[in-house]
């Protein structure tokens, strides 16, 4: 007879596009800016090149071509390139800055906050993001969510999908890897995670990159939980609402 799993006692987010609307919140922050400085500016495609340039700009790092460097900083070498190419002018230094920190200011998705509650009543919930610490609390301080402890790749001088990243969660959690799910939007995240000994929940975010683009939301069954939304996985992990 076989023996059931082990609990899971923790969950830890991927929280770009998992948890909070990046595109969504960079393109209000842009026409926002848009108004106040008269900038002409096609803000959704800016917001998608600025995140373009995420993976690229991890990728140095996680090759050894830059040392260690937060995301905080890449996003400021990215948007310096794209100040150009989109042809924006006038920013001051400070104003350049507080663009920059946009990515603290990210709103959740509409499910975010009540189902993160919800989990919280049966479990750790922290993040587990490429996001450096200050962005992440800055976030969780303006987005009311309600996180027991920031996880981040700057603890681990790791950048995901690197095993040190996940392995380096759990043993932070005081946690062996199987009691420990990675709850992410995207599935390259949760099969690195599930290749450290981590479960995984899948909860895709189809409007991620707008309602054009088109992602991969089916189910995988490789996949411990499939969820539509942090409610239906609350539903699934706690008791119901």
């Amino acid at each position: 007879m076989s023996s059931s799993p082990p609990p899971v006692r923790a969950l830890v987010f991927d929280v770009f596009g998992t948890v909070v609307d990046w595109r969504g919140s960079i393109i209000a922050e842009g026409r926002k800016l848009g108004r106040d400085k008269h900038l002409r500016v096609n803000w959704p495609a800016f917001a998608d090149a600025w995140r373009a340039g995420y993976r690229p700009a991890m990728a140095r790092v996680r090759s050894g071509e830059l040392p260690w460097t937060t995301i905080d900083a890449l996003h400021r070498k990215i948007l310096d390139d794209l100040l150009g190419q989109f042809r924006i002018e006038g920013l001051s230094e400070q104003e350049v800055d507080h663009l920059n920190r946009a990515w603290h200011r990210l709103k959740p998705w509409r499910d975010a906050r009540s189902g993160l509650r919800r989990l919280k009543t049966g479990y750790i919930i922290a993040t587990l993001s490429n996001g450096n610490l200050a962005l992440l609390t800055n976030m969780a301080k303006f987005s009311g969510l309600p996180w027991d402890c920031i996880l981040s790749a700057e603890l681990f001088h790791h950048y995901k999908p690197d095993p040190e990243t996940y392995r380096g969660a759990a043993r932070l959690l005081g946690l062996p890897e199987h009691e420990v799910m990675m709850v992410a939007a995207h599935k390259d995240d949760l099969f690195a995670a599930k290749a450290c000994g981590l479960r995984t929940a899948f909860v895709p975010r189809p409007l991620e990159h707008g309602p054009k683009a088109r992602l991969d939301v089916g189910p995988e069954p490789a996949f411990d939980l499939h969820a539509r939304d942090f409610n239906d996985l609350a539903d699934q992990l706690v008791a119901p609402r």
